[in-house]
């Protein structure tokens, strides 16, 4: 059963992967925030590029702050971005970061940004992308990442 299960889920998150050569593209946009990363305490630079339903990509860096709360995560900041235009609508989000900005593991959202990421996007369908590099990635979904997230369905 458990072998079935898995099989399952494997296949199912097989047919929500994004097509390779966006994958791929969205990677080198978060990359190439890593340049604009502001990490003077931590030198974990992280990258973001988010794209909306409509085509549009919203890029985003970490932002850190000597008060640490005031901090804003690169995932956050593309959100914002979005949102500030008018974007309510997500399709996926490409993360890359590392210590000195490189790349050697996953840097996967925090709390805070797999919150905001519940508020503007369906957990069911909305693809966060883990990358170190164009070969080695992985593709959930935000459910995944959060199962029991608390959205805004939850208050209707």
């Amino acid at each position: 059963m458990q072998e079935r299960l898995q099989e399952y889920r494997k296949n199912e998150r097989q047919e929500k992967i994004m097509d390779k050569k966006q994958i791929e593209e969205m990677i080198d946009l978060a990359v190439r925030q890593l340049d604009y990363s502001y990490a003077p305490y931590s030198n974990f630079h992280v990258g973001a590029a988010l794209l909306a339903k409509n085509g549009t990509y919203y890029t985003g860096c970490n932002i850190e702050n000597a008060g640490y709360t005031a901090t804003n995560c690169a995932e956050r900041t593309a959100f914002f971005k979005a949102v500030s235009e008018g974007v309510k609508e997500f399709q996926a989000i490409c993360i890359v970061g590392g210590k000195d900005g490189v790349l050697t593991e996953y840097a996967a959202p925090c709390g805070v940004c797999r919150q905001v990421m519940m508020e503007f996007c369906n957990p069911e369908t909305f693809q966060i992308i883990l990358a170190v590099s164009k070969d080695k990635y992985d593709v959930f979904t935000l459910k995944e990442l959060l199962p029991l997230g608390f959205g805004p369905a939850n208050l209707a």
